[in-house]
């Protein structure tokens, strides 16, 4: 994919996506779009910034991708969202792995995946779509992570692990060999997750069981 993006996001995680995508690829940013009721300025970085129900009159599909560059609020419900709406719309959906993130032959790359610095993804690994590996993560042979998933730095998911959608991961998280992390799993910084976890769930360090994360719960 060569096609000029568009970023949905005008945060930092959307500054850090432009300057990788320019920086470490052959693709450029044309612009920056965010849901009309949260604009703030006409343009950002001297890019113009525009509206994201209409974004597809100013920068249509055929000829633009769109990478969603946003965080893990509300258990990555956010970006879920804005990837589906942005596929609704026809574009297609980019996506970043760091030249200096370790990948095998094999490894299949898909949309708005976003794969930092010093990344190991061991063979037979699996990514799925709209996943943010920050940097300095090992996955573990055979593993699978789902869709719409934030892994934080310095993660060590071992082999034959199964990640649901929609979790989080936080720093220095240690997933042991083959255990099942079931959708919407919150694993929070430093945690040692020795058996599988329930559905919705969260896991703190030196927590003895997995409890169920409030309905309300829009984050860390």
């Amino acid at each position: 994919m060569t096609a000029p993006i568009v970023l949905f996001g005008t945060g930092q995680i959307a500054e850090l996506a432009a300057f990788y995508f320019t920086h470490d690829s052959s693709q450029s940013i044309a612009a920056y779009t965010v849901d009309g009721q949260h604009m703030k300025e006409p343009s950002l970085r001297g890019l113009p910034v525009v509206a994201f129900e209409e974004v597809e009159k100013a920068f249509p599909p055929d000829r633009y991708a769109m990478f969603v560059a946003v965080s893990y609020s509300g258990m990555n419900t956010l970006r879920a969202q804005k990837f589906i709406q942005a596929r609704q719309k026809g574009y297609e959906l980019a996506h970043y792995i760091s030249s200096k993130a370790t990948v095998w032959p094999g490894f299949q790359r898909r949309a708005n995946q976003f794969i930092l610095e010093d990344n190991t993804i061991q063979p037979f690994a699996r990514i799925g779509e709209n996943v943010t590996l920050w940097s300095g993560n090992h996955v573990g042979h055979h593993s699978s992570i789902g869709d719409h998933v934030f892994v934080s730095s310095h993660v060590v998911i071992s082999g034959n692990v199964t990640i649901g959608q929609r979790c989080f991961l936080g720093v220095n998280a240690t997933i042991r060999e083959g255990i099942h992390v079931a959708d919407g799993t919150l694993i929070g910084a430093g945690s040692l997750v020795m058996k599988n976890t329930a559905e919705d769930s969260l896991h703190a360090a030196r927590a003895t069981q997995a409890s169920p994360v409030p309905a309300s719960r829009s984050g860390l």
